[in-house]
């Protein structure tokens, strides 16, 4: 699980937006080292650009899968517009997630 000031300010945004059951954040930023937007916030080598999220909550409960990547973008939109160049989303429902 990823540990910067950035993934530290996704999962608390996330938290507060959608009280997940289970949410998991890898920071895979260096699978892209050497690109121009490697380096993201603190501007370390590898550092918080790239994540994979997966989150559980109910909050999801009755939406689409679309619907679900929206409002996780637009309460994340400061980062996606900064930092994160890149953000892979999984989002369930307790019951999609086998109730965790």
């Amino acid at each position: 699980m990823s540990d910067g000031p950035v993934a530290a300010l996704i999962r608390e945004k996330l938290t507060v937006a959608f009280a997940p059951l289970r949410i998991e954040l890898e920071d895979d930023s260096w699978k892209h080292a050497g690109h121009h937007h490697e380096g993201g916030m603190d501007a370390r080598d590898g550092g918080e650009s790239h994540f994979q999220l997966t989150i559980v909550s109910d909050a999801f409960e009755g939406q689409g899968r679309v619907a679900r990547q929206r409002a996780i973008n637009a309460v994340l939109k400061d980062e996606l517009a900064g930092p994160v160049h890149a953000l892979a989303v999984r989002a369930m429902t307790t019951t999609e997630a086998g109730g965790v």
